[in-house]
């Protein structure tokens, strides 16, 4: 909206003000300052004026009992949390590059307030900057020139500019969009997702061909990728891993790029999805076959004429903390031998493709056979291979068995050749000579995407390292070393991990991942998405994912708590140290992205939690301790009261049991019979809330499954609160959604397709 300054000023002379001794800091509030909080929005009840604060730990005096004591001009209030401070300062005055900017920014960051932003304006000039980076204004202009600047300000500071971190979506399948996929508007409208059941071992093109440090549910992945994406777009993943979401994106009909600065992760990934004849593919393994157990070493003189004539792995050093200095010192010379044979069989084959096929056959079998690997079969011979791993997988750390396992060599080969060629077969109808080329796997940086082109991705799914938890480049020597593949110096002054041999710093590590976040914001088409999975301890690291993502431009659109498919926990006592499984963050960009909000940390702890508990109860219709316990960590990391709970040792089972009620049948917090919320529900959500209980009331204590019109609402409308009484339409709107007529005015839930009522 194109604003003019005769319409927020009238006929003010500029020149005139900045000369007038009588014009100060109060006339700066009334005559300049307010005028621009109206235009962009704010009315009496989003502006708070002069509200004392009390600066924390610091007093002053001989007795060191006065408190100091801070004053902001203007706090812009949404909901329950601050989007700005907004201090008028008198013309003479400066608002860049002086204590004034010190003082304001101090406002910004007290517990009480914790904004977003905050701007000065001395009735000249307005500066505003970011809480996060109080050295450089974001905005600056001259109030005469603030027509061309009204834009830039508007989507800075317009009550729209800001929203509450996750949003709480009645009934979605009501507004999922069902239209054409073609045009921008179809992604705009895309939505989060709901946590996914994890199907882990139902893709052969995942399970089993090789092991790796860590690897996403592949169904989750192709959720998500189905969910944010089209056919024919291009998916990208920068910390591609073992190529989960490349591989993913394919069998979709996706193009995908999957960067890696492992080489074993970029060989993994090449090898699997290399397009090969699968009958080529078993005459070549029998060929190797055969010509291995011809010449298998078994004799104290065999293994020695074998390893005079063939290279063993790579001597390459080991990370500290190992049992062994280098990578030779993992295999007994009976090991080195059988893998030595092995390999220099495969790289006969002239097919490259088969070749690498075979390789990925006989990398999976150095997993198995070498002295780390570790089982957990009791008495273990040469026909059991199951429940074994090499330790680095599984201990992140080169641990040397107390008993080496005894697995035959060609044995296990035929079963590792099984599951390649079984990934092979599945994946051959989709990725194969036509579509390869839809595939890029490159060995990189995350940190330099500039063989990417501007705005030319359609979607992003990552997964990137998390701090000391594990360093990749040295935990894939092993590897590496009968690969033949070399890691750089570079390449470890460029992995995005903290610790490691090369002892990198944690600002070294949030320089790398922030640098990443800005490299994936270039290449992505606007109104698309990148979701970025959150599995870190420190909530230190959601805050540098969430502000280096909104100063790059995205927009926060929610996170979602996805389990890894391992067992989690049903009680807990004190559950804000770790997450149960992950976050999965989704963002857009977009051209005017609004900022999430932080909490206000001066408002009641009890009060935050009980909206959080509260709005998960409305949406699910009555929670689980864990769907609870996940909504709080989402809720507490957005806006910014986690580490409040874990200082407070906030008992949220007490808490939880003397507000709400308890199902142990069905393991359910509800809200109490007949009980109104305490806090901000949307309306709609509330009387879904209210007509399933109602229901489920009646079922139990009446054994009826059927109620009038007026029985609903009459039971509803005394809980909805405080004058917030929607019409008769509202709930009806509300009451067809989710239940059927029957005989007449008489209401019946919808049945689930198995006869019975969703209660």
């Amino acid at each position: 909206m194109k604003v003019t300054k005769y319409q927020l000023f009238g006929d003010i002379d500029f020149k005139a003000i900045a000369e007038d001794v009588d014009f100060k800091e109060d006339s700066v509030r009334e005559v300049i300052i307010l005028p621009i909080l109206k235009q962009l929005g704010y009315g009496d009840e989003n502006i708070v004026r002069s509200k004392t604060l009390i600066r924390p730990f610091l007093k002053v005096g001989s007795n060191k009992k006065r408190e100091i004591k801070l004053i902001p001009d203007y706090l812009l209030k949404i909901g329950g949390s601050y989007a700005c401070v907004l201090d008028a300062k008198s013309p003479k005055q400066k608002v860049v590059n002086n204590e004034n900017v010190e003082q304001v920014y101090s406002y910004a960051v007290h517990p009480e307030i914790c904004s977003n932003y905050f701007a000065l304006c001395n009735g000249i000039e307005f500066a505003c900057y970011k809480t996060t980076n109080p050295s450089k204004p974001i905005l600056f202009f001259k109030i005469a020139e603030i027509e061309n600047y009204w834009e830039a300000l508007a989507v800075l500071l317009s009550p729209d500019s800001f929203h509450t971190g996750k949003n709480i979506t009645y009934i979605v399948e009501r507004w999922r969009d069902t239209s054409s996929k073609e045009g921008n508007d179809w992604y705009k409208n895309r939505e989060s997702l709901e946590e996914i059941p994890v199907k882990k071992q139902a893709a052969k093109r995942h399970f089993g061909v090789h092991g790796y440090f860590t690897r996403q549910a592949w169904n989750v992945v192709a959720e998500y990728i189905k969910n944010f994406s089209n056919q024919g777009d291009l998916v990208l993943d920068p910390f591609g891993g073992s190529g989960v979401t490349a591989i993913e994106a394919l069998m979709n009909n996706r193009r995908a790029i999957n960067i890696d600065l492992n080489p074993m992760a970029v060989f993994m990934v090449q090898s699997l999805i290399a397009p090969v004849k699968q009958e080529e593919l078993i005459e070549a393994f029998e060929q190797i076959k055969n010509e291995y157990i011809k010449n298998e070493p078994n004799t104290k003189e065999e293994i020695e004429k074998i390893l005079k004539k063939y290279k063993g792995c790579k001597i390459l050093p080991l990370p500290k903390g190992s049992d062994v200095p280098t990578t030779d010192k993992l295999f007994t010379k009976k090991q080195m031998a059988q893998l030595a044979l092995l390999k220099s069989i495969i790289k006969k084959q002239k097919n490259k493709n088969i070749r690498d096929s075979l390789m990925l056959m006989f990398s999976g079998t150095v997993t198995k056979i070498n002295k780390t690997a570790h089982t957990t079969i009791p008495n273990a011979d040469e026909e059991t291979y199951g429940g074994t791993d090499a330790s680095a997988f599984r201990y992140y750390r080169y641990r040397i068995t107390d008993k080496t396992t005894k697995i035959n060599p060609i044995k296990y080969v035929e079963v590792r050749f099984k599951r390649i060629l079984a990934a092979k077969k599945e994946i051959g109808i989709v990725i194969n000579e036509d579509t390869i080329n839809n595939a890029q796997i490159i060995k990189g940086t995350a940190t330099d995407l500039s063989f990417i082109k501007k705005e030319s991705v359609d979607y992003i799914y990552t997964d990137p390292p998390y701090g000391k938890k594990i360093p990749y480049l040295d935990l894939s020597a092993m590897w590496n070393a009968w690969l033949d593949l070399d890691v750089t110096e570079e390449d470890y002054k460029l992995e995005a991990i903290e610790g490691g041999e090369h002892n990198k710093s944690k600002q070294e590590y949030n320089d790398l991942i922030a640098q990443s976040i800005k490299e994936m914001y270039r290449v992505l088409k606007f109104d698309r998405w990148m979701s970025f999975v959150f599995a870190h301890k420190d909530p230190e690291f959601w805050h540098l994912i969430i502000n280096t993502a909104e100063s790059c431009g995205f927009e926060y659109a929610g996170a979602t708590a996805q389990k890894n498919g391992k067992k989690s926990f049903k009680k807990i006592q004190y559950p804000f140290t770790v997450l149960s499984g992950q976050l999965i963050i989704n963002f857009r960009k977009v051209s005017s992205p609004r900022a999430i909000m932080k909490a206000n940390l001066g408002m009641d702890l009890e009060e935050m939690v009980m909206q959080t508990v509260e709005g998960i109860i409305a949406k699910n219709d009555g929670a689980t301790i864990e769907q609870i316990n996940d909504e709080i960590i989402i809720r507490g990391l957005e806006l910014g009261f986690l580490d409040l709970l874990k200082k407070e040792n906030f008992e949220l089972m007490s808490f939880l049991k003397n507000n709400f009620e308890y199902n142990a049948e069905t393991e359910r917090f509800t809200i109490k019979e007949n009980s109104k919320f305490a806090s901000i529900v949307p309306v709609e959500l509330r009387i879904k809330y209210y007509i399933v209980s109602f229901f489920r009331r009646i079922d139990a204590k009446e054994n009826r499954t059927s109620a009038s019109f007026d029985e609903i609402i009459l039971y509803i409308i005394p809980l909805l609160k405080n004058g917030d009484t929607p019409e008769d339409q509202t709930v009806l709107n509300v009451l067809e959604y989710i239940a059927d007529r029957v005989e007449g005015n008489r209401w019946q839930l919808k049945q689930n397709g198995q006869g019975k009522l969703n209660l």
